[in-house]
């Protein structure tokens, strides 16, 4: 399947600057697909080296840490010569061998001839224990779940795609390609961006597979919270997420550590929550007491965590088939769980690293605040086609933005200074 991301791989290869990189992202996104066929398409030969598989492959790095040496030694391992000019060097699962992240320091500093691709799905959480990170000597990308945009590519609608990719004003769209984006966006929200389950459904549409996959995904997350972590913050990681669809179920989406335990308290459960954000698990978004740039500076400690994916939200909650016919049912179930968290999921694939949300005393609330070209930009969520816009219009009067941004299932509108972005089409809120 074709991936956004392949492109900045493109651009790391012909870098005059390039040095080894480091592709980060949780378990089953792609990352072991995407750079071997980034290494067919873009290299005469592809290296692969999984650690998790092979755990043989550590002796390689045991001593002395000369490129020239660990090259020599990988060419015999695999029977061929491994050359600097045409050959992509894969490490796989290179979380599992702390030596072979640290050789990536000599060689950048002394072989960076050799074009080296490393992929970790825990390296968040594991990098550090036992050997130093090579700081400052790496490039970094990071994977998530496909897009709304990679999933219409996967299901063969990529004019559809590049028709929303190509707007840059907000007259209405004909409403038979609304309505069309719309269908498309109710099976997304089951489907979700698991490439797997991606590649499921677009081979038989078979929704009953999809979740199977799905099941499996769910249950390998949880089954590394006990294989990389001690029993009693194994028993915090699985309590912390299990409980982040009851916390997205409420109306005020904000995280309360009573919902896990009666008797949880933050000291006990904030590094955990941090575990799951560097595992690429969850999304944390903090929310901001004023609007001022830096944003991260007027952060407090109130915050919503939403899933990496919104179908596996939607696997945790067991949301049947049928809500992908039922009108608009999977954007208002659970008080507009999916919307926000679909929101939230394709800001990150779009590159916004750190989200925040804005609340004043309980009496309004701003979705998304996101810092742009030096301006504060509010975005407001809702599950259907409301007009309300009170929290909106509380955040203007206070902040005085040039804009006042909304997502809804309404079609393109622009009304003075508020502008609305169809859900399917929140990332051009980015290009604002």
């Amino acid at each position: 399947m074709k991936r956004d991301i392949y492109k900045q791989l493109v651009s790391w290869k012909l870098s005059s600057s390039r040095k080894p990189l480091v592709l980060k992202g949780a378990r089953q996104v792609g990352k072991t697909y995407i750079l071997k066929k980034f290494g067919k398409g873009e290299y005469v030969n592809v290296a692969y080296f999984n650690f998790e598989e092979d755990p043989d492959l550590n002796e390689i790095f045991t001593g002395r840490l000369s490129p020239e040496k660990i090259i020599d030694t990988l060419s015999i391992y695999q029977e061929a010569r491994i050359s600097s000019d045409n050959t992509l060097i894969i490490f796989d699962e290179i979380q599992n061998s702390p030596k072979a992240l640290t050789s990536l320091k000599y060689f950048c500093e002394d072989a960076p001839e050799y074009h080296i691709a490393t992929a970790g799905s825990l390296l968040g959480v594991k990098v550090g224990q036992s050997a130093p990170f090579p700081v400052g000597k790496v490039n970094f990308l990071d994977m998530h779940p496909m897009s709304f945009g990679e999933f219409l590519d996967a299901v063969g609608k990529k004019q559809l795609r590049l028709f929303i990719d190509d707007k840059t004003d907000f007259h209405t769209i004909p409403k038979s390609f609304h309505t069309e984006l719309i269908d498309f966006l109710k099976i997304y929200y089951f489907v979700g961006g698991m490439p797997e389950a991606v590649g499921q459904y677009a081979e038989d549409k078979d929704l009953n597979k999809v979740r199977n996959i799905q099941d499996e995904i769910l249950s390998a997350y949880t089954m590394d919270f006990s294989k990389y972590t001690t029993k009693t913050e194994a028993i915090r990681l699985a309590n912390i997420w299990a409980s982040i669809p009851g916390q997205l179920a409420r109306e005020n989406k904000r995280f309360i550590f009573s919902r896990i335990d009666k008797n949880a308290r933050a000291r006990e459960y904030n590094e955990s929550i941090q575990w799951l954000v560097d595992a690429g698990l969850v999304k944390k978004v903090n929310n901001i007491k004023t609007a001022k740039l830096p944003l991260s500076g007027y952060q407090d400690n109130k915050f919503k965590l939403y899933l990496l994916d919104i179908g596996l939200l939607g696997a945790m909650i067991s949301v049947p088939q049928k809500a992908i016919i039922e009108g608009d049912r999977l954007f208002s179930e659970y008080n507009g769980a999916f919307v926000e968290n679909y929101v939230a999921q394709e800001f990150v694939v779009h590159g916004q690293k750190n989200l925040y949300y804005w609340s004043s005393r309980n009496t309004a609330e701003v979705d998304f605040v996101v810092a742009l070209k030096n301006q504060i930009l509010p975005l407001e969520v809702k599950a259907g086609i409301s007009k309300q816009k009170k929290s909106l219009r509380v955040y203007g009067e206070k902040f005085k933005p040039l804009v006042l941004s909304r997502s809804t299932l309404m079609n393109f509108k622009e009304d003075g200074k508020i502008r609305n972005y169809p859900l399917y089409a929140v990332s051009l809120f980015l290009r604002s």
